[in-house]
């Protein structure tokens, strides 16, 4: 017994020995390694092949805004990969214990190599192991999720070269032409796919469907790749008939529905939306963004209502949450269609405010937000939401982007001329009121400023007390009185503290003299001396101008910005209305004698564009009796004679260095007055952003950085295609930094 256990064993040695030898063609050797490839080494290569696309379809994030690209993968331009495996120990085999972590494509193509070195039995010539083809394919395939192309088209040129007649012949060969596309080579790509797709499939054999979607995908690819759209389009209703592969299937609806749209081909891309709708099998994320696609492409009141209706069901579905940005977008986008502003503004709103928004989306919604505020005149507002879109985005190179960053620019002086006339306005109100109006005043707001204080820290102590999860506060703890709950009593004592410091049980114990002064608590003291300062009348009352030339100041300067947003509001924004609302303010105000000329003569001009004949009128006459002899009174009762300028380019350039010499002289006020007037005479001269910078220089002599910065900005903005517009430019940059 023990004698045949030993041959019996002996004997299977010598089988596993026979069998391992890769020179010897038998059936054993060629089952053997056949097996052991298979179900050894190729199994753990595709698998890690396998979890490589998966965390590339998890990581890649589609621009939903653009069309997509049909395969999901972005590759580094220029990117030169020196190879990685070889022959010599150590090349990713083990050898080099300080070798980095390979990535899933390289385990695979690892495996692919071993699977070739061990187990190939290449034996005069012919491949005796079935399954080294697979290996060679397998190898090819990771290689070019690497971005190692030309290595990749090596391994598929020898599939196709020694195993001819494989059953993966023809996925070779589709993958050897996505490669090629990689390189491209896209006109070699289209001829080798048409070889297989047309002549293969017609001569030889029928390809299979799951075969044929792959081949008219990369068709596809490469019609893209050199811009033939309308082939591109006719391989992706190819590649769609049979919808085996259902990923790639519904990718390729998506980018035909997105080509059509870009046609205007509205009718054409809603069926083909309609039909990736139906697809049941279709990933989500697909499915879900061809409605919102099918509601972008409706064009008529009468669709937009049972659209809005399948919108509003959408958001319903709490599945489509992580989707809720858009659909809200869209939503808006229709009612904004519909003329239903106040609609629009809260779905614009709600879709601000979904959770997990995207910034890219939150663009869009901020522009059209500014732009619906824009439409309106309410510039502030505008400008606001243009500017959460420039602080969203991190594509500062985008066409779009930089058309808002414009809008934003151009807004920027009015902005800063809207803030000086509040406030300047503000500060002389207050000015003017008795001693004790003032007292009543700011009684009145340190009085909402506690409440405001006090409301807000109950609502800190609130979520504390009633388990506001973010606190810390445990779910055994949750709805306990307040003095019973220990977390919400530590939180009060700390703030209570943080803003008074230690305090005696007494009266009057706000009083900053009851204060207990330790060596841990200064820091606390500081705090609360500077926290009771907003609600010390007294502090207020002290910064209240008293000065005559200081109010008088204040007046120059808000009159002076009321008279730049009526020009801003006339000649930029065309809005009339508004410049003549800002005119008629300053002209009711008393302003300097150099801006009543140009203040009547804009006024005349808005109000006879306006066709309010009688106040037209009024603004003439004062022109016309006070200024007989301008250019403007000239203009009025010759209104169909071309005047030549009131003054020659020659003369121009002297009345600049008059002033410029002036300004040498450090006449800084006269400059300034002498440039308000003689500007409005010369309003086409090439020498205008000159003087309005020579203006700006004058105004930060005598002025506040603010005035400056303002000033400047107005000729930046004004004229930013000009030296002097440039200039001011890099003097903001200078005074911000």
């Amino acid at each position: 017994m023990k004698n045949t256990q030993r041959i019996f064993f002996t004997l299977i040695i010598f089988v596993t020995i026979f069998s391992c030898s890769t020179k010897k063609d038998t059936i054993i050797n060629r089952n053997f390694h056949a097996l052991t490839t298979k179900f050894n080494v190729l199994f753990n290569g595709k698998e890690a092949f396998q979890q490589g696309l998966e965390e590339i379809n998890t990581n890649y994030k589609d621009d939903w805004f653009k069309r997509l690209p049909i395969e999901p993968i972005e590759f580094e331009e220029d990117k030169i990969v020196v190879a990685t495996f070889n022959n010599s120990p150590g090349a990713g085999f083990g050898g080099n214990e300080d070798k980095k972590e390979l990535t899933k494509f390289e385990r695979a193509e690892e495996k692919a190599v071993k699977a070739i070195q061990k187990h190939g039995m290449n034996i005069y010539g012919v491949e005796r192991n079935s399954q080294i083809d697979d290996a060679y394919f397998l190898l090819g395939k990771a290689r070019y999720y690497s971005q190692r192309f030309v290595p990749a088209v090596e391994a598929f040129n020898y599939v196709i070269a020694k195993y001819p007649n494989a059953d993966l012949i023809a996925e070779t060969k589709i993958w050897r032409a996505k490669t090629n596309i990689r390189m491209d080579n896209e006109e070699l790509a289209i001829e080798t796919m048409k070889l297989l797709l047309v002549v293969r499939d017609t001569l030889e054999a029928n390809l299979p469907d799951e075969i044929k979607e792959q081949g008219h995908t990369a068709l596809a690819m490469a019609y893209v790749k050199s811009d033939s759209l309308q082939k591109a389009k006719k391989q992706l209703q190819l590649a769609t008939r049979t919808l085996k592969n259902r990923e790639q299937s519904a990718r390729n609806l998506f980018i035909l529905g997105q080509m059509y749209s870009d046609e205007n081909k509205k009718d054409s891309a809603n069926l083909v939306y309609k039909r990736l709708i139906n697809f049941k099998k279709a990933p989500y994320k697909y499915r879900i963004h061809a409605n919102i696609e099918l509601a972008r492409n409706t064009t008529n009141d009468s669709s937009s209502i049972a659209v809005l209706e399948r919108l509003r069901k959408l958001i319903k579905n709490r599945d489509n949450r992580p989707y809720l940005d858009e659909l809200y977008y869209q939503t808006a986008v229709l009612h904004q269609d519909n003329d239903s502003i106040k609609l629009a503004k809260v779905f614009y709103n709600n879709s601000l405010r979904a959770k997990n928004g995207s910034d890219q989306q939150k663009t869009f919604t901020y522009e059209k937000l500014g732009n619906l505020y824009f439409k309106e005149s309410e510039y502030q507002y505008a400008s606001a939401y243009y500017d959460s879109v420039l602080q969203v985005s991190k594509d500062s190179l985008n066409l779009r982007i930089r058309r808002v960053k414009r809008k934003y620019r151009n807004l920027a002086s009015l902005i800063k001329f809207e803030e000086v006339v509040a406030t300047n306005d503000s500060i002389i109100k207050i000015a003017t009121l008795s001693k004790e109006d003032q007292k009543d005043y700011f009684e009145a707001y340190i009085e909402k400023l506690k409440k405001a204080d006090e409301a807000a820290a109950q609502l800190r102590l609130n979520q504390m007390a009633f388990g506001n999860t973010a606190g810390g506060i445990k779910a055994a703890d949750k709805g306990k009185w307040y003095f019973y709950n220990n977390q919400s009593l530590s939180f009060g004592k700390t703030a209570f503290k943080k803003t008074w410091g230690s305090r005696k049980l007494e009266d009057n114990w706000r009083w900053s003299e009851k204060a207990t002064i330790g060596t841990a608590a200064k820091d606390d003291v500081a705090q609360v001396t500077k926290a009771n300062v907003k609600y010390d009348i007294e502090a207020y009352l002290s910064l209240i101008p008293t000065k005559k030339e200081v109010i008088d100041s204040l007046k120059t300067d808000r009159n002076q910005a009321l008279y730049e947003l009526g020009l801003i509001y006339k000649e930029q924004f065309k809005n009339q209305k508004l410049a003549k609302i800002r005119l008629e303010r300053v002209d009711s105000l008393q302003p300097n004698k150099e801006l009543i000329l140009p203040i009547n003569w804009h006024l005349y001009q808005i109000n006879t564009n306006l066709g309010d004949t009688e106040k037209a009128e009024k603004y003439k006459k004062v022109i016309l009796t006070d200024y007989p002899n301008t250019k403007f009174a000239q203009v009025i009762l010759n209104p169909n004679t071309d005047f030549k300028e009131e003054v020659t380019v020659n003369e121009v350039e002297t009345a600049y260095k008059k002033m410029y010499y002036d300004y040498k002289d450090s006449k800084f006020e006269e400059v300034i007055e002498k440039i308000n007037t003689f500007v409005v005479t010369i309003p086409n001269s090439d020498l205008v952003p000159k003087f309005e910078l020579l203006k700006a220089f004058a105004i930060g002599k005598i002025k506040d950085k603010e005035s400056y910065k303002i000033a400047l900005e107005f000729v930046a903005v004004s004229y930013g295609n000009t030296e002097e517009g440039k200039k001011a430019k890099e003097i903001i940059v200078q005074l911000t930094k």
